[in-house]
């Protein structure tokens, strides 16, 4: 795949993200944040653990079964959770999705 292909998937997913995080962030009236690879869920975003849950559900009905978004943080420590970046989900995504293509 090349890098152009690559970089594609990458901001599609990220869009697809944003959007899903502003609808969860607008329950707090913050549906206007900048979100973009750097945005950290805890720092930035002010999310609790129930919104990552809920962040989660939105990722599986989004993109199915295969975007498993609680086995990927069930891999990380509780400092690597609070430090989470979007681009991280954004790549973990892209990389998933991908996997599936290939199939």
């Amino acid at each position: 795949m090349s890098p152009t292909t690559t970089g594609s998937l990458e901001r599609t997913v990220l869009a697809e993200i944003a959007e899903l995080l502003r609808a969860i962030l607008d329950e707090y009236g913050l549906d206007d944040a900048e979100i973009g690879m750097d945005t950290r869920f805890y720092d930035d975003l002010e999310m609790e653990s129930m919104d990552l849950v809920t962040l989660g559900g939105r990722l599986e009905a989004r993109y199915g079964s295969r975007v498993n978004f609680a086995e990927f943080v069930g891999d990380l420590g509780i400092e690597e959770i609070i430090a989470l970046t979007v681009g991280q989900l954004v790549e973990y995504v892209a990389d998933t999705l991908r996997a599936a293509e290939a199939g």
